[in-house]
């Protein structure tokens, strides 16, 4: 199957389509359990349905569809991404990698063509955690590690995670029922908006994704002393924010001279944030990524030792605190070159990428095999309104997954 333009222009549609449905009118925004999330699960469940697949929402509101494998067939693949989005969201991620192995199964339905294992689609009902703070829900659900204790998280208004289940018609004291039992899985594969200028800058439409790197988020805390800006000589002053900006800019340079790490200062807070007084305090947040976890904390440990020593020469605290941190995850070596065959098959070089975004995989991968396949987007712009991909890319991506999906079958029948 080379890269089908009907089957493309069918994906871009329903992605529009998606799109419509919003909490906001003049923006995208898709939250957990919203009514906006009833009537895409609704419409893809449709969709589903007429690709041949059995159809059914789980109690924490993920889509799954099955598509059966030929006669005797007793293993199952994964595919899958998620349906929910970020607030004044882009189009296509998550989205993106739904449709695409949609309109595979689409495909072979329209075929009458059975794999010998199953396929099944897995539209996750939250990753971004917009709503209750908490990443991956549904995929958790699925991979058996979602943690009952957050069901008493809150949203802005209010609602308890717990209560916002039972309004998307589900059962909180169920959920553990639906983990995905792993006998019989082959692996779990998705396809991405790549979410970064890479492929754009190097001509590629898509890119094979080798490992999704592990990140720590950390809460610093500069304490100075307040003074008036007027009267207190610069010899003597404790200025939070000077210290701040010093360690910012250690912060860039240490994300420079390290091979593969991507550090960022993306907040920052001063107080008390007037024009005519010397600011006191600076709290910032620190984000710090690599595929690599022993790179990574040792990054965050230079970084803390840099924040102190500056403190130390400008008589002022500070304090760190690590909010969250993620192992990296790698991708399966074989699903992976069974990917990677897939793209030279279609003529393409194969260009291996690190994730620096998390993705429902990260969850899977404490239940299968993952491999991920990366689809060019604009600029590398998402997360916002102006994030795209052509539809001649997303016709490239839909004919490696095709050919992604046959090569797999005939490693399953041993040909």
């Amino acid at each position: 199957m080379l890269a089908d333009h009907e089957a493309a222009l069918s994906v871009m549609q329903r992605i529009e389509e998606l799109a419509r449905c919003s909490e906001e009118a003049d923006r995208l925004t898709r939250r957990y359990g919203s009514l906006a999330m009833r009537r895409v699960n609704a419409l893809v469940a449709t969709w589903m349905r007429g690709a041949g697949m059995s159809v059914w929402q789980d109690h924490i509101g993920n889509l799954r569809g099955r598509y059966a494998g030929s006669v005797g067939a007793t293993r199952t693949l994964l595919l899958g991404s998620h349906l929910d989005t970020v607030r004044d969201a882009g189009k296509y991620d998550g989205p993106l990698g739904v449709l695409l192995a949609l309109q595979a199964i689409e495909h072979m339905q329209c075929a009458s063509q059975r794999l010998p294992f199953a396929v099944e689609l897995l539209a996750f009902a939250d990753e971004e955690g917009l709503r209750f703070g908490s990443t991956y829900l549904g995929s958790k659900v699925v991979a058996g590690t979602f943690d009952s204790q957050i069901l008493t998280l809150t949203d802005a208004d209010g609602m308890t995670l717990h209560d916002a289940v039972v309004a998307f018609g589900g059962d909180p004291s169920a959920l553990a029922a639906d983990r995905r039992a792993a006998d019989d899985l082959l692996g779990y594969c998705e396809l991405h908006v790549e979410q970064g200028p890479v492929l754009e800058a190097e001509g590629l439409p898509v890119g094979v994704v080798v490992a999704i790197a592990g990140q720590s988020r950390i809460a610093v805390h500069f304490k100075g002393t307040a003074g008036h800006a007027g009267t207190v000589p610069m010899t003597l002053r404790q200025d939070a924010v000077c210290a701040a900006a010093e360690f910012v800019l250690a912060v860039e340079q240490l994300g420079r001279q390290t091979e593969g790490l991507v550090a960022t200062v993306g907040q920052m807070v001063v107080d008390p944030g007037a024009s005519n007084v010397i600011p006191g305090h600076v709290h910032l947040s620190l984000d710090v990524r690599h595929q690599q976890d022993d790179v990574r904390e040792d990054a965050c440990r230079q970084l803390q030792q840099i924040a102190a020593e500056l403190c130390t020469e400008r008589g002022i605290a500070f304090e760190w605190q690590l909010l969250q941190m993620s192992s990296s995850v790698a991708c399966d070596q074989q699903l992976t070159e069974e990917l990677a065959q897939a793209v030279v098959a279609q003529g393409y070089p194969v260009r291996k990428l690190v994730s620096g975004a998390g993705h429902d995989a990260v969850a899977l991968a404490d239940l299968t095999r993952i491999a991920m396949l990366f689809v060019r987007c604009k600029a590398g712009i998402s997360h916002h309104p102006a994030e795209s991909v052509t539809t001649e890319d997303v016709g490239v991506a839909l004919a490696i997954l095709h050919t992604f999906l046959q090569q797999l079958a005939l490693t399953q029948a041993g040909l």
